[in-house]
C-alpha cells in the first residue's frame, strides 16, 4: 500500500492584507489622477493661461518735498 504524505499549506497569516494594500494604493492612484492629470489635460486643450504685458511701463516716481 502507498504512503500518502499530507502536508497542510503553510500558515499565511494576514492573507487579505495584500489585497487591502492593493485596493488602498489603487484608490490613491485614482485620487492623484483626478487631482493632477485631469486639470492638466483640461488647461492644455484650451491653450493655458494668457498673460498680457504692456510695451511701456512708467517707472518714474515723484517724491514729495519734506515740509518745513
Amino acid at each position: 500500500m502507498a504512503t500518502v504524505v499530507n502536508n497542510p499549506p503553510a500558515n499565511t497569516s494576514g492573507g487579505g492584507s495584500g489585497f487591502l494594500i492593493g485596493v488602498v494604493l489603487l484608490i490613491l492612484a485614482a485620487i492623484a489622477f483626478f487631482y493632477y492629470v485631469l486639470p492638466t489635460l483640461s488647461t492644455g486643450l484650451s491653450g493655458g493661461t494668457q498673460v498680457n504685458v504692456p510695451e511701456k511701463v512708467d517707472v518714474n516716481v515723484q517724491q514729495q518735498q519734506p515740509q518745513k
